[in-house]
């Protein structure tokens, strides 16, 4: 340790720049300095206001006869340690005569050149005031922290990361662990891992401030491995910058409510199975004979719905008339109520139904009691006693099913789900649907006829009907669609575990007349009352999400998300947008060049759709190409588009600038019928020269089609047009295949080229894949070249052709047309 300076120049030390005076007179402190007798060399200013004494008159008196003996004895151990040769600290209590004070001191060694101490600084600052409110608030701590651990009911405190910071000796005892156990997890290892989700929404609203606070019923896990169910109330504690500090809950026991009503529900539901299986129908009341239930024999025999009933007047519902004359008949449900008896129909009776037609029945009415006697409604029960009802109900329905697969249609899917949602909500549980579709149906009924492709729907039908365990509704909504209710979802992932049960067994189909079918299909879901809570809006949402499914490639399912319905607005004002587009001549078509890859000349371009107004993009063709292929507008601007890039490719072939041009063909134009005959019109009004056309297709346009896609693309090849596959590599077509289509180039995709000089292995792979293609006498373009290194190593691997931006942007007609002039 470095010695201080010797006590003989504190004086020019307390003088000097580094010690103002005026700072050490002025400071709130108590300034002092002890010499090796613990006499003070040196006191500030401030002991004349503190103390009442003149500063100079304490120089050379000991410390403990300044200070008083009291008052030395609280010092004295930091002093001694001070003294020893250690910065030391004293906080406690010191006393001014009666006056008692709060104060904190810091003792500094002064040491000689020897290493030795000769003195002491001494600093002691007042902290009455602060002293007195920590006590404050310690007692206000000690006073909540008593409430919270001996509270009646659970209480935690918990990070914003989800640890427990605290918690009380109910939680403990709640879910058999003690106090260490808790504060050493987190919350997300004791919930059951079905309830995370809802309870992590929440918690996010939380903190982004969205509410207060929040109330769940949830399960955690006790220590033994038991569900405990749990009624949660959240609020959070922010600082005063508004920053989360951490949750306080409020945790109470349920588990016996629920088990209460779960034996409730099981009752319930065991009623209501047998009022729905018994062949006779059944109508119930209050005692003022309002309706209360119907089941399906009811609904059946009388035209009405359950829900449409509910609270209406039997006499309104249930008319009965005297078979011989026509007259109307007392209700007998009145009687039985008012007399506490049973009573039934006398004589031949008819019940008219909702539409007019009658049917004869048989009746017997009776009062319901609770458990104390007491009348508190009615039950009708009657049955049909003549043929007429099999033919009704049989005509019933066959307006309700459909006739090619059987199933319930959509004219009766609508109640279903309303049902269903009503009994979700009186019992607290989620519904789901799950709006299924055949990719690419229509293709099996172009290839094989429209008889294949009602055996692909009855095959359909019956494979999803065998894989739905309970009590699911299966619906044919329309076409290749069907729809599945599942009325008592326990979690979400229950409908994804089903989703991905329906498309791997829906993959196993086999049908008479199409051996190699593999059939796929997408799912979209919709949940409620999370994501909606009308018929209606829930059928809507998961045919949003049925599309988003189809927007990312077929083959899968996806739950519906509030983001979806706003890309669906925004695809409804592309549709609507994009339907004016050619009338107002708001679509061209800009021109990228493809050059020589050895002497980097223009050797053609590839013409690119584009969507302007005034100059300015209104949309990226990432936007509205596929708003326009699942609209079927690519069709009308599919032909526009061939039909300019023709035009223009022939002006350049006029003026001596003879390019090939490039344009791309979307699946729904090249499985049209009448596709070649558009290209061969073209080709003709143009008079453009066939081998200056090249079309773009895509691997999957190529190997789905069979035969009938082989037979086309031989037909234009021998017309003369060019044909490449774009996007190599990305999709599911290999070398092998090549060798049975016509096409001419091969077209690597720019995230190969992307990756070339960072990542052997796709140098590798796209080495290889040039080397073979041209084993075939297959040209290999690459594009998406931006830099030199990419270029020098695609043409040392021995591509034919080069695009990117390294070369060019795509550029209007006009400026292509000026680029080929000056490069002539």
């Amino acid at each position: 340790m470095r010695p201080h300076k010797s006590a003989e120049v504190l004086p020019s030390l307390l003088q000097g720049p580094d010690w103002p005076a005026q700072i050490l007179s002025g400071a709130p402190v108590l300034l002092a300095y002890l010499d090796a007798e613990q006499c003070f060399s040196y006191a500030n200013e401030t002991h004349r206001s503190w103390l009442g004494v003149d500063p100079q008159a304490l120089i050379g008196k000991r410390l403990i006869d300044v200070v008083g003996r009291r008052n030395y004895r609280s010092a004295a151990p930091a002093l001694e340690k001070a003294y020893a040769g250690r910065m030391a600290s004293f906080e406690g209590e010191l006393y001014n005569g009666s006056e008692r004070r709060y104060a904190h001191g810091n003792f500094q060694p002064d040491f000689d050149e020897n290493g030795r101490v000769r003195g002491v600084f001494t600093a002691l600052l007042d902290i009455t005031e602060r002293h007195l409110l920590e006590l404050q608030l310690h007692e206000s701590e000690q006073r909540f922290f008593g409430a919270f651990q001996h509270a009646a009911i659970g209480m935690t405190l918990t990070s914003p990361g989800g640890r427990f910071l605290r918690v009380n000796a109910a939680v403990c005892q709640m879910l058999g662990y003690s106090e260490d156990e808790l504060l050493a997890l987190d919350i997300t290892l004791l919930t059951h891992p079905d309830d995370m989700v809802a309870d992590a929404e929440l918690m996010a609203e939380l903190l982004a401030g969205k509410r207060e606070s929040y109330q769940l019923e949830k399960r955690n896990l006790h220590k033994d491995g038991r569900i405990v169910h749990v009624q949660l109330s959240v609020s959070l504690v922010r600082d005063e910058q508004s920053a989360p500090l951490y949750f306080v809950s409020q945790v109470q026991n349920i588990s016996q409510r629920k088990a209460f009503e779960d034996a409730l529900h099981r009752e319930r539901e065991l009623a209501e199975v047998t009022l729905r299986s018994i062949g006779d129908a059944v109508i119930t009341t209050d005692t003022q004979l309002c309706i209360t239930s119907l089941n399906p024999i009811a609904e059946a025999m009388t035209g009405w719905s359950s829900d449409e009933v509910q609270g209406r007047p039997i006499e309104k519902i249930f008319q009965l008339f005297d078979a011989q004359d026509g007259h109307a008949i007392a209700n007998p449900l009145r009687a039985a109520i008012e007399h506490n008896t049973i009573v039934d129909l006398a004589g031949k009776t008819l019940l008219r139904h909702r539409h007019g037609f009658d049917t004869p029945v048989e009746d017997s009415s009776a009062p319901i009691h609770d458990h104390a006697g007491n009348v508190i409604g009615g039950v009708l029960v009657f049955h049909d006693v003549s043929e007429t009802r099999a033919l009704a109900l049989k005509m019933i329905h066959l307006t309700q099913h459909d006739t090619l697969t059987g199933l319930p249609n959509r004219s009766q899917l609508h109640d279903h789900i309303g049902q269903a949602l009503a009994t979700a909500n009186r019992r607290q549980q989620r519904t789901a649907l799950l709006y299924i579709d055949i990719d690419q149906f229509k293709q099996i009924n172009e290839l094989h006829g429209h008889a294949a492709g009602d055996r692909v729907l009855r095959a359909l039908a019956a494979q999803l009907h065998r894989c739905l365990p309970g009590d699911e509704l299966l619906s044919r909504y329309g076409g290749d669609e069907f729809v599945v209710l599942l009325p008592h979802l326990e979690s979400v992932g229950e409908a994804a575990g089903l989703c991905q049960i329906l498309i791997n067994q829906c993959e196993q189909i086999r049908v008479d007349g199409l051996p190699e079918l593999a059939l796929r299909i997408s799912i979209g879901i919709s949940v409620y009352p999370d994501d909606a809570a009308e018929p209606e809006d829930l059928l809507q949402h998961a045919e949003t999400a049925l599309v988003a499914v189809k927007a990312q490639g077929l083959h899968g399912y996806r739950f519906f998300t509030a983001l979806m319905n706003e890309r669906a607005q925004a695809r409804r004002r592309i549709e609507t947008a994009l339907r004016q587009a050619l009338s107002r001549r708001e679509l061209s078509l800009h021109y990228q060049p493809k050059v020589d890859a050895q002497s980097g000349r223009i050797a053609g371009a590839e013409a690119l759709l584009r969507w302007q107004v005034n100059g300015h993009e209104l949309y990226k063709p990432d936007q509205f190409i596929p708003v326009a292929e699942d609209s079927g507008l690519i069709l009308p601007i599919g032909a526009w588009a061939l039909r300019q890039a023709c035009k223009e490719a022939r002006l350049w072939q006029r003026n001596g600038q003879a390019i090939p041009v490039s344009v791309n063909v979307s699946p729904l134009q090249f499985q049209h019928a009448d596709f070649y005959s558009w290209l061969d019109d073209v080709l003709n009004e143009s008079g453009l020269d066939e081998g200056l056309l090249e079309l773009e297709l895509t691997e999957r346009m190529v190997m789905s089609g069979g035969d009938a896609t082989t037979g086309l693309l031989r037909r234009i090849r021998q017309r003369g047009v060019r044909l490449s596959l774009d996007d190599f590599g990305t999709g599911y077509c290999s070398l092998s295949y090549l060798k049975h289509f016509p096409i001419d180039a091969l077209k690597i995709d720019r995230v190969f080229v992307h990756d070339l000089t960072s990542d052997r292995d796709t140098a590798t792979i796209t080495s290889a894949i040039i080397a073979m293609a041209r084993s075939l006498n297959k040209m290999v373009i690459a594009e998406g070249v931006e830099t030199r290194e990419q270029s020098a190593f695609l043409r040392h691997a021995g591509c034919s052709q080069l695009q990117g931006f390294l070369f060019g942007a795509p550029m209007s007609a006009e400026e292509f047309q000026q680029l080929l002039a000056a490069t002539t």
